[in-house]
């Protein structure tokens, strides 16, 4: 899109990708908050009402709550999207739980201001039902992962996606937080990480988790991760970093796929950001 747009807060590649009109549409309705790790953005059952936009390195993941206090991460969300009333469009109950995970800055706006952008212009509204399948296949592909492939696979997983969404190779994760991701018990998750670090894929820290070879630990992975990562790709015109992250959507007419292949291509990772 030639002309960029007028929110006057940068961080969210969504709103970016949008040109001078089309950001003018949602510019008034953005309000900017704070929001801490561990903030619960929305519960299950709870009226959606509101579109939350991260910003830069803020990160958001959806949760379905199980018995026992169990939960299961279904998808994670940082700077490439957004989350609350985007399939819905607002005021249905949520079936998740959203919750922060990487703390930081957001913009909300009531999810109706965004149905009203969307009905006023076919190109935003193409963005956000783009990005909504994008979304989609990330739950369904979270759903296939956990019921089939190995703890260590998901881990790993679960970490190239954290970095996806960061761009550093230290990610400010802890064992338990990785623990309530994977609906699994803490010491169970500090013997997986216990294998992997004696793999030499990663280095466990205080409060941190340090993904030592991006290459190797894709190797290391399941398919599941790549997949998520073509279709966004595909569906999105994403484009990334040797180091994983994610920098710019676009889903101009004129943007040929090819164009967003190669940065996806890279190898490993040359050294740590």
């Amino acid at each position: 899109m030639s002309s960029r747009n007028l929110i006057p807060v940068e961080g969210n590649l969504l709103l970016d990708a949008l040109d001078a009109r089309d950001g003018a549409l949602l510019a008034p309705h953005l309000v900017r908050a704070e929001c801490a790790r561990g903030t619960v953005l929305f519960e299950v059952g709870d009226d959606v009402s509101q579109v939350t936009f991260p910003l830069d390195r803020t990160v958001t993941t959806l949760v379905v709550p199980l018995a026992g206090d169990r939960t299961v991460e279904t998808a994670t969300v940082g700077h490439e999207g957004a989350i609350g009333g985007v399939v819905s469009q607002g005021y249905l109950p949520a079936f998740t739980r959203c919750v922060v995970q990487i703390e930081g800055a957001v913009l909300r706006m009531d999810a109706d201001r965004l149905r009203e952008a969307k009905g006023a212009s076919p190109a935003l509204n193409d963005l956000f039902v783009r990005y909504a399948d994008c979304l989609l296949a990330q739950v369904l592909q979270s759903v296939a992962c956990n019921a089939t492939h190995p703890i260590e696979q998901r881990v790993v997983r679960w970490l190239l996606a954290l970095q996806d969404r960061l761009g550093t190779d230290a990610l400010p994760v802890t064992q338990t937080v990785l623990a309530a991701m994977l609906g699994v018990g803490r010491s169970y998750v500090s013997g997986v990480l216990g294998t992997l670090q004696d793999r030499g894929l990663i280095v466990v820290g205080r409060g941190r988790i340090h993904l030592l070879d991006r290459g190797r630990a894709e190797a290391a992975c399941c398919e599941c991760h790549a997949r998520v990562r073509r279709h966004f790709m595909a569906v999105m015109g994403a484009v990334s970093t040797e180091h994983g992250e994610i920098l710019a959507v676009d889903v101009t007419p004129d943007a040929a796929p090819a164009q967003h292949l190669e940065p996806f291509a890279h190898g490993p990772r040359e050294a740590a950001r």
